[in-house]
């Protein structure tokens, strides 16, 4: 039987192990939480006396309890259970997240902050309030903000995809559309197709689902076809995740060819095609997109606009046939009740607005210049670059004499410039990877291309 001190020393240990207690940190006197929880002291001191004997916290004359220096965890085990299994994801997440001052983020997976700089998010409080002040206390529609989806419609239709309002689901941005997508689809031990190298948060999500992740081959100009039917044929997948257009990592295009024999293949095989589009702000509205050729018939479509406005911001989309769409926005106000209106509603209202447009002309203009200074300077290094697009925000290139791009990457951390190394974005990150993702708008920073210069000469040493 768990008494009411073993409780109390039970929840002081997850604040400990999660960090709310850090090291040398005084806990709460034993009058503090004897108050707090309307505990006898006797109670309290018991509860402590349970965390010194686990060896958590110990006690200075005088002074009180003290929380102790823990030993590092240990790894969790791939068998741990599917969290366990998608723990080395979780890791990469991390490492890919962290903030380091002065740091040149050549791997970043977002545009430099001055590229976003003119989304004046301040400015739109006052109307975004003026659209719905009442409303905005309370939980919005399971499909998400109605005038916000009607922006949408006109958006998709600048793609040429065909969609109504009721065929589309605001989401809590494009990781939550994926989720979603996932938990309604994917069964544990379900067969799931994905681009190698493709998007590792993706694998992780997979993963955790207990699904089974195969990779189909990336080539510069979509996914690799033969490799394709031949999964289909020999592994029958439900679920193929791919991303047509600006893809990450490798910044490639499909071409309008591999599109239309893509969707061929998933009609004879059954194929259902989850197609994510980030970065269609970045890139022309006529680049051939699956969802477009397909008319939503055998595709969902997933858009965010964390890339092009904020990623603060979390609002991203499905489309897809409208009962899916009901369907999935039940699932969505299962999960999580309903997304946050206040942010569909800020982004309705930059959408509203003539400086919309402008400023995506000022990205995409950016990003063309960056693209080419990126592939100029690798051209100068005589790297290898696997796919040579107008405007890209990623560059996938191999540098000469690296056969393994973590141990360059690790050897350019004491320049603080962190890097992206190929593995990450493999269905298998214990393969060695020559090839790195390289954000261009962090090139654009002249101690990068110093660093690199150095470090090569280095390498070929």
């Amino acid at each position: 039987m768990t008494t009411i001190a073993d409780s109390l020393a039970n929840a002081i240990e997850r604040q400990i192990v999660s960090g709310a207690y850090k090291a040398g940190d005084k806990l709460p006197s034993l009058r503090e939480l004897a108050q707090l929880h309307n505990y006898a002291k006797n109670t309290v001191v018991a509860a402590f006396e349970l965390l010194v004997s686990r060896g958590l916290v110990e006690p200075k004359r005088g002074s009180g309890y003290f929380v102790r220096a823990q030993q590092t965890a240990k790894p969790v085990e791939e068998d741990a259970g599917s969290l366990g299994r998608a723990m080395d994801i979780v890791w990469l997440m991390r490492e890919q997240l962290k903030t380091q001052p002065d740091a040149i983020a050549v791997g970043d997976g977002f545009p430099p902050v001055e590229w976003l700089a003119d989304v004046r998010l301040d400015k739109y409080h006052p109307k975004v309030v003026r659209t719905g002040l009442g409303a905005l206390f309370r939980y919005g529609s399971r499909f998400g903000y109605a005038p916000l989806r009607d922006h949408l419609v006109r958006k998709l239709a600048d793609f040429g995809i065909g969609a109504e309002p009721r065929q589309i689901v605001l989401t809590h941005g494009a990781n939550e559309a994926m989720d979603i997508v996932i938990r309604y689809f994917v069964p544990p031990g379900g067969k799931v197709l994905v681009d190698d190298p493709g998007y590792y948060p993706l694998f992780g999500k997979l993963k955790l689902a207990g699904a089974q992740v195969l990779g189909v081959p990336r080539l510069a100009d979509g996914p690799d076809l033969e490799a394709l039917e031949r999964l289909l044929v020999a592994e029958r997948p439900r679920l193929f995740f791919t991303q047509s257009i600006a893809h990450n990592p490798t910044g490639s295009d499909i071409s309008p060819a591999k599109a239309f024999r893509v969707l061929q293949l998933a009609q004879k095989h059954d194929l259902l095609i989850v197609e994510n589009d980030p970065l269609a702000d970045f890139k022309p509205t006529s680049l051939p997109r699956l969802a477009a050729l397909d008319q939503l018939e055998r595709t969902i479509y997933i858009g965010s606009f964390s890339k092009s406005f904020s990623a603060a911001l979390r609002v991203g989309f499905i489309a897809c046939g409208a009962d899916l769409a009901s369907d999935l926005a039940d699932l969505k106000a299962l999960i999580h009740v309903s997304s946050s209106e206040y942010c569909e509603r800020t982004v309705d209202v930059i959408l509203s607005e003539g400086h919309y447009q402008r400023h995506l002309n000022r990205l995409q203009a950016r990003l063309g210049e960056a693209t080419r200074n990126a592939i100029k300077l690798f051209d100068s290094v005589d790297a290898e670059v696997f796919a040579r697009t107008p405007q890209s925000l990623y560059v996938w290139a191999a540098l000469p004499g690296v056969a393994d791009s973590l141990a360059f990457a690790k050897e350019l951390l004491p320049r603080k410039i962190v890097m992206a190394p190929g593995r990450i974005f493999s269905v298998d990150s214990t393969q060695v990877s020559r090839w790195s993702r390289f954000n261009v708008g962090a090139m654009a920073d002249p101690r990068f291309a110093k660093a690199l210069r150095t470090t090569l000469r280095f390498f070929s040493a």
